[in-house]
C-alpha cells in the first residue's frame, strides 16, 4: 500500500458522451485515491455539474462494485463548457467553476474525456485549477495516446455485427453495408472490418472511388454472366455477397461529410451520420444484387466494457492517483507502448488522431486485398 499523504481534496468527472468503461475507471481512481489518503468527490454530469454545485462524495462503498456496470454513476453532459455555456447563451463562466471548485476546496480534478474535455482542461489548468485528462473515447482519436478506454468495446460490437450481416450476405447474394461511429476518423471502422473479414472498408482518411467500389462489389455476386445457345444469360455461380464497413466520416473522392443534423447549442455542431444509406442509393441501381444497411448508432456506446477496456481503465486510473500524488497535474495519463506515461495537455489541445497511411493495419488490410474504393 503507498504511504499516506495529507487530505487533499480530489474532484472525478466524466466530460463529453458516456462510452463502455467509464464506471470501471471511476472505480479504480477513486479506490487508488482514497488508499493513498485522499479525500475524492464525484462531479455530476461533467463540467456541467461544475458550474451547477453539483458535486458530492465519493467513498469505497460506492464504487466497489461498479467494474462490469455500464454508463457513469456520475452522469455525462456533451454541451457543457464553462467558456460557452450553451444553457446561458453561450456566456462565458469559467470563473464561476473555479470559484465552486475552491468553495468545494477542492486541489484538483481528474477529468475522463476526449478531446473535447483536453481542451477545456487546458484552459482551466491555465488559470489556476490543476487537473489531469484520462482519455476516454469510442472514437480513439485523441492524440498522445495509443488508444482511449471505450474503443475496444465498440469496436467489438461492431465487429459482431459483421459476423451477423456476413451470413445474410452469403444467403441472399447481398451488399450489406455497416455503418460505424467515429467522427471525423475511421478507427472503429478499420479495426472493426479487419476483426469482422469485411470486403471494403471505408474510412475518412482514404476517400474512396464509387466505381472502385462497384468493381468490388460486382466480383462478390453470386450471378456471373454466360453464354447460352439463346445468348447471353444468367447462371447462379458460387459468391459469398459483399460486407462494407464505412466510418460515419467517410466519403467519395470530392465529396463532402453526410451530414445527419445540427445541434446550434452544442461545442460540435455537426452530427454525421446516413454514408451507409447515401452509399446504397448509389450502389442499388448499378448492381444486381440488393444492397441492404445497419447503421449501429449508440449501441457502440452502451453496455459493460469489454475485459480490455476495464484492464485498461483500471491501469490509467492507478497511473492518474500516482500522477496526483507527485502533484503533476496539467497532464494526459496516456498509454504508449504498453506503459503509463504523462503527456502535457498544451501538446494534444486541439489536435485529433487520424488513421495514419502507414499504421499497420492499413498495411495489414493492404495485404490482405480488403478494398478501401481506391
Amino acid at each position: 500500500m503507498a504511504p499516506r499523504i495529507s487530505r487533499m481534496h480530489i474532484g472525478i468527472l466524466t466530460g463529453g458522451g458516456d462510452c463502455p468503461g467509464l464506471n470501471a475507471l471511476i472505480r479504480a481512481a477513486t479506490l487508488a485515491l482514497l488508499r493513498r489518503g485522499f479525500r475524492v468527490s464525484g462531479i455530476e454530469r461533467g463540467f456541467w455539474g461544475l458550474m451547477r454545485d453539483r458535486v458530492r462524495p465519493l467513498c469505497q462503498d460506492d464504487v466497489l462494485d461498479l467494474t462490469a456496470q455500464g454508463g457513469t454513476i456520475l452522469g455525462a453532459h456533451n454541451r457543457a463548457d464553462p467558456f460557452r455555456d450553451f444553457d446561458h447563451g453561450g456566456e462565458d463562466r469559467s470563473a464561476q467553476a473555479l470559484a465552486l471548485a475552491r468553495s468545494h476546496g477542492l486541489d484538483g480534478v481528474v477529468a475522463l474525456g476526449g478531446d473535447g474535455t483536453v481542451a477545456i482542461a487546458t484552459q482551466l489548468h491555465a488559470l489556476g485549477l490543476p487537473i489531469l485528462v484520462i482519455p476516454k473515447t469510442i472514437d480513439n482519436d485523441v492524440p498522445g495516446t495509443d488508444v482511449a478506454f471505450g474503443f475496444d468495446s465498440a469496436v467489438a460490437i461492431a465487429t459482431q455485427a459483421l459476423d451477423r450481416l456476413r451470413t445474410t450476405a452469403q444467403a441472399h447474394d447481398r451488399v450489406m453495408i455497416l455503418e460505424t461511429m467515429g467522427r471525423r476518423e475511421g478507427w472503429i471502422a478499420l479495426a472493426a472490418g479487419l476483426g469482422g473479414g469485411a470486403d471494403l472498408i471505408l474510412i475518412p482518411e482514404r476517400p474512396f472511388d464509387l466505381e472502385v467500389v462497384v468493381r468490388q462489389c460486382q466480383m462478390g455476386q453470386v450471378y456471373q454472366t454466360h453464354l447460352t445457345r439463346e445468348g447471353p444469360g444468367m447462371s447462379p455461380g458460387v459468391g459469398r455477397g459483399t460486407v462494407i464497413c464505412v466510418a460515419e466520416g467517410a466519403h467519395a473522392k470530392g465529396q463532402g461529410l453526410t451530414v445527419a443534423h445540427h445541434l446550434s447549442a452544442s461545442p460540435d455542431p455537426v452530427r454525421l451520420g446516413g454514408v451507409a444509406e447515401h452509399l446504397r442509393t448509389q450502389l442499388e441501381p448499378r448492381l444486381q444484387s440488393e444492397v441492404r444497411t445497419t447503421q449501429l448508432g449508440h449501441l457502440q456506446r452502451g453496455g459493460s466494457a469489454t475485459s480490455h477496456d476495464r484492464h485498461l481503465a483500471t491501469l490509467l486510473g492507478s497511473a492518474a492517483a500516482d500522477l496526483v500524488a507527485r502533484g503533476s497535474f496539467g497532464h494526459l495519463v496516456a498509454l504508449r507502448h504498453g506503459q503509463c506515461t504523462a503527456v502535457p495537455l498544451h501538446e494534444v489541445a486541439g489536435r485529433t488522431r487520424p488513421v495514419p497511411p502507414d499504421h499497420a493495419w492499413m498495411q495489414a488490410a493492404d495485404a490482405l486485398g480488403v478494398g478501401f474504393g481506391v
